[in-house]
């Protein structure tokens, strides 16, 4: 899964942002709350706990940074108890701004793997979606 977005703000500045998870719900419609489950400043280790916008246990997930240069990608490993998903994300200046890539690989558990196709089309959108609320919520003023 694969997609990329340009937020016209700069590249530090989106990098750290999308670093600290604790940012997330503030532009992911779909992430209730997240929090830092590992002491210490962020970096490659660093946990964290999520509650994703879904019925029972099946929206709690945790993820962990994998992989941290700063300000050039991050690359992470999250856990829902029907799915793992690791990957990268990628930021670049681009004209006045910074383009945010994303590269998933999703691997779907139990009976979710009998709906791949299906669960794969919507977490396209959901992807586009999350990152499209990241742009859009850096650019406004005062962010």
């Amino acid at each position: 899964m694969t997609g990329e977005v340009d937020v016209r703000r700069p590249v530090e500045v989106v990098f750290a942002y999308v670093a600290d998870q604790r940012n997330e719900p503030r532009y992911n419609p779909q992430m209730l709350w997240a929090e830092k489950v590992t002491p210490g400043p962020i970096g490659v280790g660093t946990r964290f706990h999520q509650q994703m916008r879904m019925p029972g246990r099946g929206g709690r997930m945790g993820s962990q940074l994998i992989g941290f240069d700063p300000p050039a990608s991050l690359a992470l490993r999250s856990h829902l108890t029907w799915m793992d998903t690791v990957g990268t994300l990628t930021f670049a200046a681009a004209g006045d701004g910074t383009r945010l890539s994303w590269d998933w690989q999703v691997r779907f558990r139990g009976p979710a793997r009998l709906l791949t196709p299906l669960l794969l089309a919507v977490g396209r959108r959901q992807e586009r979606t999350t990152w499209e609320g990241l742009r859009r919520h850096l650019e406004e003023p005062g962010t």
